[in-house]
Formats: C-alpha cells, structure tokens, sequence
C-alpha cells in the first residue's frame, strides 16, 4: 500500500507539503490532497478533503 502523503514522499515538495489551507485555514498542515474546483486544482488538508467529498464543506471562491 502506497505512503504518498508522509514521509519521503513529501520531503521533495516545498516546506515539505506543510502551509495554509484554503478551506478551514490552518496553518502549517499538511495540504497534499488535490481537489478540482471550478477547473482549478486546490490542495487541502486531510480533514478538509474529506468534508469536501462529503459535502459538509464547500470551497470558498475569492
């Protein structure tokens, strides 16, 4: 089973995944899931991805 999300994986990208998700707006989390909104690609935090496809959260457009 994949580890993509932790690990040595993350340890290529920028700050090592970690900064501010768009949704809930905590900072210095992991925001390695993608999400397709509005034809742009978001990443979120892990809490946040899955409110999402739940549909108890919804993405905020600027």
């Amino acid at each position: 089973m994949s580890k993509a999300h932790r690990g040595k994986g993350i340890r290529s990208l920028g700050f090592h995944g970690r900064g501010e998700c768009p949704v809930c707006k905590r900072n210095n989390v992991k925001v390695l899931y993608e999400h397709e909104s509005g034809g742009t690609k978001v990443k979120l935090c892990k809490v946040c991805r899955a409110a999402v496809k739940h549909g108890k959260r919804s993405i905020a457009h600027d």
